[in-house]
């Protein structure tokens, strides 16, 4: 699964929209937007913040990890 769909999971999992996700991984709603379209993807900060996300929510962080190192943006 590609870097977009794994975020996306990772919020409709929690029952969150973007702007809630974005809120609680402390970035900007537009943030998650581009992510979940593939125009961007997070810095090492954000995927510290995601990472706590996934740890207090007993949700797998392995995958997203995975996803994020080997997804490329597409210009």
């Amino acid at each position: 699964m590609s870097f977009p769909e794994e975020i996306k999971k990772i919020r409709q999992r929690s029952f969150l929209t973007q702007q809630d996700f974005a809120k609680k991984i402390g970035v900007a709603f537009s943030s998650v937007n581009r992510w979940e379209t593939g125009r961007a993807k997070p810095n090492l900060k954000a995927m510290k913040n995601i990472n706590t996300f996934c740890l207090d929510n007993n949700i797998p962080y392995e995958t997203i990890e995975e996803a994020w190192l080997n997804y490329k943006i597409e210009k």
